[in-house]
């Protein structure tokens, strides 16, 4: 294990510090994403702001956060810890941004991206369980807090047991600590009120 090795974690965490969303609505309507919606840099507060297209750019860019670092670390040969770790800094950097006051998005694209890397059927199961709970509760917010916290449970059962889990795990947890320091503020919304149709 060399140096660079090493430093991956550090990378990853400048790498998913990049605030696409805050930089493309700023770009497009001239507005700061944060101030509408659930007041986070997110995919959903851009297609609010300036529309689906640009959503699904910074979906794009946010999965590609979380993705390129771990493909680097496993094609540096990092041991599967190393591979989590690299996984959890993308996500850290993504939720709290040193290029943005640490104030960034929820987490859940980047975290896609990092198992994309590992394994395409690992995304497309943490993807299908989102969409599971999605339609389960009807809350969105709800939906990925059970996800983050679902998804390692998941994966040993359906058999998933290698970097993959341990990536589930480790960024699982930062998510839904994420959800935790906005607790007060988002109390109400996530657990009490029920969305409308």
């Amino acid at each position: 294990m060399n140096t660079l090795t090493l430093l991956l974690p550090i990378l990853a965490y400048l790498s998913g510090s990049l605030p696409f969303s805050i930089w493309v609505t700023r770009y497009a309507k001239g507005v700061d994403v944060r101030d509408a919606g659930s007041g986070h840099a997110t995919t959903t507060n851009t297609i609010r702001q300036a529309g689906f297209g640009w959503g699904a750019l910074v979906l794009a860019l946010d999965i590609a956060k979380g993705f390129l670092p771990v493909w680097l670390a496993l094609r540096l040969g990092g041991e599967p810890w190393l591979i989590a770790l690299t996984a959890a800094a993308a996500v850290i950097g993504h939720c709290w941004t040193v290029f943005a006051q640490f104030r960034g998005g929820m987490g859940l694209a980047t975290f896609g991206g990092a198992l994309l890397a590992v394994n395409w059927f690992a995304f497309v199961i943490g993807l299908g369980l989102l969409l599971l709970l999605t339609l389960t509760v009807h809350h969105g917010a709800r939906a990925s807090v059970f996800t983050g916290l679902l998804i390692a449970p998941v994966f040993w059962l359906i058999g998933l047991r290698g970097v993959e889990i341990w990536i589930a795990i480790a960024g699982g947890l930062v998510i839904a600590f994420r959800f935790l320091t906005d607790w007060n503020r988002k109390y109400r919304e996530l657990w009490l009120d029920r969305e409308k149709p």
